[in-house]
């Protein structure tokens, strides 16, 4: 066994990555704080081909040398687009055909593993300490949540991301 290298990879050149088909998935990021975690949202939605990242209130936005860190040029390669705040994002995506669903612990809110997508859907992730939005809260269609069984009672969001972004890449791309 050894590592491959980077000619083995066989990776897109960032122009490629752009023309290429994406997942139907959207990231939307509510008033995340540290623009470390932003980063590496990117950096895995880069990963996964998500379609879009849309940044949201306090969100820090490109070019951000912090965000660039962890980021590694996704930053250049995955659409984005910033809104004062998470209603205006959720209301585009919702008349554009999303289904809204937030990472959220809620009452209503079902477990990662039996939630099924069907069509292009909008993940909703919140600030590090508040969670998403409770302005967000009533436009979901969906809440999901990541079960844990630790003393702990969330993930940071980067992980959490992470989580998600490959969950959702996996069904989708199964065959039916």
């Amino acid at each position: 066994m050894r590592k491959l290298s980077i000619t083995e990879l066989n990776r897109k050149l960032p122009e490629e990555f752009q023309k290429s088909a994406k997942m139907p998935l959207r990231i939307i990021l509510d008033n995340i704080r540290s623009a470390h975690n932003i980063g590496s949202v990117f950096r895995s939605a880069d990963a996964f081909a998500i379609d879009q990242i849309l940044l949201c209130g306090i969100t820090a936005i490109p070019p951000n040398r912090e965000i660039h860190k962890t980021a590694l040029g996704a930053t250049e390669t995955v659409s984005w687009q910033y809104f004062p705040n998470t209603v205006e994002a959720i209301e585009q995506c919702k008349a554009e055909g999303y289904t809204v669903v937030i990472i959220e612990q809620t009452t209503g809110s079902i477990a990662l593993q039996d939630y099924i997508p069907k069509g292009p859907v909008a993940l909703v992730f919140g600030n590090e300490v508040e969670g998403v939005s409770e302005e967000a809260l009533p436009l979901a269609d969906q809440a999901v949540e990541i079960p844990q069984f630790g003393t702990k009672h969330s993930f940071n969001i980067s992980v959490c991301a992470g989580i998600v972004m490959y969950d959702l890449f996996v069904k989708l791309n199964r065959p039916a």
